[in-house]
């Protein structure tokens, strides 16, 4: 009985904190400790840490502005500003533990009206999970540049203001209309080849001439003329030359329109180029949502855990804690009016607390369906290696298994445009298994789910009519008002005629064509 009051005042010696105000010396002592075994345990390679802890009115504000406090003034921040405040004050939507910026330093804004619990939670998951997830996903490491972002922000936010008081807001503001209605056809998909320089040009051009000078045959100088041509040659020619020196077909809009536009005044061709790196900025996020924010759940889940055998957590916090993790992770049912689709918390949770379990834990099935990993033991090299060379299409379509299938309740419903009823067509059995998780790893695949938009040609010496081309995909066709507006803000751009042909990907038909001269 004695012994017992020693036991726990030493206890609670070794806590990391107790009670639920912070200050920034119990932050100091979380993140180390935090950090000290997300190392040594987990194997997490992160960037340095800048943590500042921000009002809810600055969370909002950050919320309204793409999630980058330090951003350009544009209208529409202010209405998603007032949205979200309007929700928030009503109790309809709360708001964000944290922020956190994929830059070096990593910097995690905290809400300065969380507990100290919460607050360790949200460092763990923030500054150690999505920390790790930037650094090393190699989506990340091949689009962004996490050391100039800052920097490029802060040019960006200046730049504007300055063309603000020089044009007026009311010209900037149409030129960020335009940009920003075009933010989802601004961003390269696929890294290009470096260009020549012009010395490797002229050694290509000398060994094309060499070919043709060894394959030449006077024999085919003899042969009668082909019939049968429709289109002159000297079109041909033309199309092909203009083709060759556009680099068409182009994919970027937002880079097209900068580089070629002949109305563009230089300070406009600047801010197309702000919003068109922004939104390259931003795209390895919309591919590994699940994936970031599964790693970053992942990882504060396993270390808070860690941190509560090893005394380091009283068991009221971690209770605090848990009830946080749980509200992250519910899932509401597909009959549930809180229903918005799939929580990429929970499935990307889930999917790494499975490999963890197959790795350490395998049935049979699971041996058969991932021998690679089935009982080895070595659950974190397959995670970090996954957190590392995986998308949300791809790390889905690898390792979704037949288990969480069965746990998630999954299967597909075939959607026929001219049948009357749904058909169940995978249901759970070894086939269904494998159709299940392709077509789930398909739904997140983003260029399966974004329009195929690029410019195919325009005569710059001619009528400049600018032509653009939308690849249609399963019969899915534009939606006629969001069209026309986009092809308006184009125009804008453009400064001369634009037109749209939808094409049947599959056949090459046309299915329709609007230009700006019927607007």
């Amino acid at each position: 009985m004695g012994q017992r009051p020693m036991v726990s005042q030493a206890r609670k010696s070794e806590l990391l904190f107790s009670g639920a105000d912070w200050d920034f010396k119990k932050l100091s002592r979380a993140y180390e400790e935090i950090e000290s075994i997300g190392v040594e345990e987990l194997r997490l390679d992160i960037y340095p840490v800048q943590m500042e802890v921000i009002s809810s009115e600055q969370m909002l504000d950050a919320y309204s502005s793409v999630g980058m406090p330090l951003m350009y003034r544009h209208w529409s921040f202010g209405k998603h500003f007032l949205y979200n405040e309007l929700l928030y004050r009503k109790g309809a939507r709360g708001l964000a533990y944290e922020l956190v910026i994929n830059s070096n330093p990593c910097i995690v804004y905290l809400m300065e009206e969380n507990t100290m619990a919460l607050q360790a939670l949200v460092t763990a998951h923030a500054a150690l999970g999505h920390n790790h997830f930037f650094k090393n996903n190699h989506l990340f490491r091949q689009w962004t540049d996490a050391g100039g972002i800052l920097s490029y922000l802060d040019f960006a936010k200046s730049y504007i203001s300055r063309c603000e008081e020089r044009h007026g807001p009311a010209a900037v503001e149409a030129v960020l209309d335009s940009a920003h209605a075009l933010m989802e056809q601004g961003v390269f998909r696929y890294h290009r080849p470096p260009k020549l320089s012009s010395e490797q040009q002229r050694e290509g051009l000398r060994e094309r001439l060499e070919y043709e000078e060894r394959s030449y045959n006077d024999l085919w100088r003899t042969l009668p003329p082909s019939q049968g041509k429709n289109k002159p040659e000297a079109e041909d020619a033309g199309f092909a030359e203009r083709k060759k020196s556009l680099n068409l077909p182009e994919e970027n809009l937002l880079y097209f329109l900068e580089k070629n536009s002949l109305v563009l005044e230089p300070w406009q061709r600047e801010i197309i180029r702000i919003v068109r790196v922004i939104a390259q900025y931003f795209y390895p996020q919309r591919q590994t949502q699940v994936m970031n924010e599964g790693c970053a759940t992942f990882v504060h889940y396993t270390l808070m855990n860690m941190l509560f055998d090893r005394g380091r957590i009283s068991e009221g916090a971690m209770l605090e804690i848990l009830r946080n993790h749980s509200n992250v992770v519910f899932q509401p049912a597909f009959d549930d009016p809180r229903f918005s689709g799939i929580n990429p918390y929970a499935l990307g949770l889930d999917m790494m607390q499975d490999i963890q379990r197959i790795s350490t834990a395998p049935t049979a099935e699971d041996r058969d369906w991932f021998p690679d990993i089935a009982g080895r033991g070595d659950w974190r090299d397959t995670l970090l290696d996954a957190w590392a060379n995986h998308r949300d299409e791809s790390f889905i379509r690898q390792y979704l298994s037949p288990t969480l299938i069965r746990k998630w309740r999954l299967f597909v419903l075939a959607d026929g445009a001219d049948e009357p009823h749904y058909e169940v067509a995978s249901i759970h059995n070894e086939r269904g298994y494998g159709k299940i998780r392709s077509a789930l790893a398909q739904s997140y695949d983003v260029g399966a789910t974004r329009p195929d938009i690029q410019v195919v040609d325009v005569d710059l010496l001619g009528d400049r009519h600018l032509r653009l081309q939308h690849n249609v995909k399963d019969g899915i066709l534009l939606e006629d008002e969001s069209r026309d507006a986009t092809l308006r803000h184009i125009r804008s751009l453009w400064g001369y005629d634009v037109s749209l042909a939808a094409m049947d990907g599959e056949t090459g038909a046309m299915l329709s064509e609007r230009s700006t001269k019927e607007l």
